[in-house]
């Protein structure tokens, strides 16, 4: 009788915890300390080595530096000239990345743009002299709610969004998901109203953004001399911490930003990034039993997100200030409102640039021949109605595109071809099929950027070895920058291993639907 007594007393105990454990998961959304979700076979984890470039990772694998880069490309594919979208800037290629479609679909133009409906400047945030005009709340409003929740149309689905499975992301900008995630708000931005405390973003199940959000307690790299968590070693303990608690979802996307910001000091061939990069892989490998298992349990994918170009070392030469080529106009102030009599908005993004006509009077076409005539730009390009048209001061004439016409290029796109190709450095054949020179994807990636949003613009393009300035913009003499249309600034290499499944095309553009394809496949076995 006493042991009928105690049975029964245990699974009434049991019963009572296993209520309690449902009421947290239905009230929380998930139970209190990290839980292992449902997931595939095998999990995706996509590591993004911010400015990784071929060249510089081969040459550092040479040497014998690189281990953990040398272990995945031995253990899998290779593919050492992916094409990223355009304007090669993070924001814009990371929205490409996590929605499959060029800006013209997804709505984010660049890092620095002018929103016309709302008569904004809009940085998510360029260079501290930008930071500091703009007004810190202004940009980080800017890039933590405004580009996920506002600026990032509707109409698209990031792969959190499309995933039924739960899905991370470390340190990405971009990152909208399905769940509603309280930002952890420290007391001294609280108090600078900055942010507010409450407040919410939209992100994927797990969501790590340096201080304002961690899954694991226990890491600290988030004070300011580590900028503030977006940092490589702060993204790794968040992802091992992942691991070794059975958390890793179907797909996370971890951002390894540090190799970024020593590219652009000290060149397109500087390999300390990458070799710093590879001891935090050689780091978040080893939670495994062995580098093989980490193989066998997850599909790996290291790649990077656009090139760079040198920059040359003569301020006067190398850099391309704006304000002097267009000093007959008046050119809008990025510290104060939009004004009446302003006539130029410059959207800078380094080595590409957005320059917006606010005044009607000024015409798009004069304005890119005027510009085409310094000998540091590549093109200036505008749109009428719906074709694109672009001048070189290399080349004589005009070429004018838009889709669906008697050409097709390698990625079964068709076009309408008008004037002289070799501004874009295009070639064609009897049977109408285009091929790319120095502008990969050139078409379709510069078509993109005119439809990205409203309003009356010019696109530059700077040659390699020189950039765009402004009021506030960053400056890289001596180093490297990107944001350009050429293929300096658009190839960028990606590892695979773990699955033998391929994307569609070798472009940024296509790996979203490429993800999705093996997660799906392997949730079927």
């Amino acid at each position: 009788m006493n042991l009928l007594i105690v049975t029964i007393l245990i699974m009434t105990i049991l019963l009572l915890i296993s209520l309690i454990y449902l009421y947290l998961i239905q009230t929380t959304g998930k139970p209190s300390g990290p839980k292992s979700p449902s997931h595939p076979q095998k999990r995706v984890i996509m590591i993004i080595v911010d400015s990784l470039m071929d060249e510089a990772l081969q040459s550092l694998m040479k040497e014998g530096k690189a281990p953990a880069f040398e272990f995945l490309m031995n253990s899998g594919s290779y593919y050492p000239k992916m094409v990223t979208g355009y304007p090669t800037m993070s924001v814009a290629l990371d929205s490409t990345l996590l929605t499959g479609t060029y800006p013209d679909q997804h709505k984010i133009p660049a890092l620095v743009w002018y929103d016309e409906k709302n008569k904004q400047f809009i940085s998510y945030g360029s260079a501290q002299k930008e930071i500091r005009k703009l007004g810190p709340k202004q940009v980080l409003t800017n890039s933590l709610f405004k580009l996920n929740h506002q600026h990032l149309s509707k109409n698209v689905k990031t792969i959190h969004e499309e995933l039924k499975d739960p899905s991370g992301s470390i340190n990405a900008l971009v990152y909208r998901g399905p769940h509603t995630h309280t930002l952890q708000v420290p007391r001294v931005l609280n108090m600078l109203n900055y942010l507010q405390k409450g407040d919410k973003v939209k992100a994927p199940t797990y969501f790590s953004y340096g201080l304002l959000s961690k899954e694991n307690p226990a890491n600290n790299q988030i004070h300011i001399w580590q900028a503030f968590g977006f940092n490589d070693k702060f993204a790794t303990n968040e992802l091992t911490y992942l691991i070794k608690k059975n958390g890793v979802p179907a797909y996370t996307l971890v951002y390894f930003s540090d190799n970024d910001k020593k590219v652009h000091k000290k060149g397109a061939h500087e390999t300390k990034g990458i070799e710093a990069a590879d001891k935090q892989l050689q780091k978040i490998l080893n939670t495994y039993d062995s580098w093989d298992d980490a193989l066998k349990e997850n599909v790996w994918i290291v790649m990077g997100d656009s090139g760079q170009s040198n920059i040359g070392t003569d301020k006067n030469r190398s850099l391309i200030d704006l304000r002097k080529l267009m000093n007959d106009y008046r050119i809008h102030k990025i510290n104060s409102p939009i004004k009446m009599d302003d006539q130029i908005v410059l959207g800078l993004n380094e080595r590409m640039c957005f320059i917006y006509l606010l005044d009607d009077q000024l015409e798009l076409e004069h304005i890119a021949e005027e510009l085409k005539k310094d000998d540091r730009i590549n093109f200036a390009a505008w749109k009428s109605n719906d074709s694109v048209n672009v001048v070189s001061g290399d080349e004589p004439g005009i070429l004018s595109f838009k889709p669906n016409g008697e050409f097709e290029d390698i990625y079964k796109k068709s076009w309408s071809l008008d004037g002289n190709l070799g501004i874009l450095d295009l070639k064609t054949t009897e049977a109408g099929m285009i091929s790319f020179g120095d502008y990969p994807d050139g078409l379709s990636r510069l078509y993109s950027a005119f439809f990205s949003h409203t309003g009356r613009y010019v696109v530059v393009d700077a040659k390699p070895g020189f950039e765009f300035v402004g009021e506030g913009s960053p400056t890289h003499l001596g180093g490297a920058s990107h944001g350009s249309l050429h293929r300096e600034d658009s190839y960028f290499p990606m590892i695979v291993t773990g699955t033998s499944t391929k994307p569609k095309t070798e472009r940024m553009v296509d790996l979203k639907e490429w993800i999705l394809r093996i997660i799906r496949k392997d949730a079927d076995k």
